[in-house]
């Protein structure tokens, strides 16, 4: 048998985080300071706690987020660029007693995928939908993203994105908020403690609702892209205080309720 040590008891007695079994042994491979590890791991700690591991699918397309089946030890499908919504309700529809959700940037999201999302949404697929935004394509240069806000500088529009000439911004969580096929509609962050709080709560409740069979789930996290904003981690936090959280305002906007 074993010796038992005491300093090991009082470890275990005092241990405030453990690392959720849900997680690869594969080092994260984000830029230090991105928001996705966060994000994978308020996912998995829901999933986890709810007790669905073995009945819990995801779809992750192209960007960043491609790379989360490297890290959730989950079943994971990949989709094309932007139809990660259609292919989690394919099996969805083929397995509807199992979890499944999408876990997409916003140039996939709301750029490629803006038909798919609506679309989803609007019919009420029983799935959750993850979707992290950085206002930037991450992945592949920081261009301009449907997401990028009013004066931000990218890659492609180096003088800051010119309403005039580029449009507004689009607010998806505002827009699938609308649609009647929504159950819960939640916009977060995830770069302090309490807000990462806030995120877990939301998440873990928008697969309360695909349990409850409500309709579609959809949560936000505004994020920072600290090298597609060309920034320190520290600088691009500050940044997105104080001018993505103005324009992308954090909170629930839809909630039907699960009685």
């Amino acid at each position: 048998m074993a010796e038992i040590k005491l300093e090991d008891i009082i470890k275990e007695e005092n241990k405030v985080f453990s690392k959720t079994s849900l997680f690869t042994e594969k080092p994260l491979s984000y830029c230090p300071g991105c928001g996705h590890g966060v994000a994978h791991r308020l996912v998995l700690e829901a999933i986890e706690e709810m007790g669905i591991v073995e009945n819990v699918i995801g779809v992750a397309p192209v960007g960043c987020s491609v790379l989360a089946y490297e890290f959730m030890n989950i079943d994971m499908a990949e989709a094309p660029h932007g139809r990660a919504t259609a292919l989690a309700t394919g099996i969805k529809r083929v397995y509807p007693e199992k979890f499944v959700f999408t876990y997409q940037g916003d140039g996939d999201l709301a750029a490629i995928g803006t038909g798919e999302t609506i679309h989803t949404c609007n019919r009420g697929e029983n799935i959750t939908i993850v979707f992290i935004n950085n206002g930037i394509y991450g992945m592949t240069g920081g261009q301009m993203a449907p997401t990028t806000i009013p004066k931000m500088k990218t890659s492609t529009s180096p003088y800051g994105r010119q309403v005039d000439m580029m449009g507004h911004p689009l607010k998806m969580t505002e827009i699938v908020a609308q649609l009647p096929g929504t159950c819960f509609v939640a916009r977060h962050a995830v770069h302090t403690p309490a807000l990462v709080r806030k995120a877990k709560k939301a998440i873990r409740t928008a697969f309360e609702y695909q349990k409850a069979k409500k309709g579609t789930s959809f949560v936000e996290i505004v994020s920072n892209c600290n090298s597609g904003w060309k920034m320190t981690p520290i600088q691009a936090i500050k940044w997105l205080e104080e001018n993505m959280l103005p324009f992308y305002e954090l909170g629930t906007l839809k909630e039907i309720g699960l009685d």
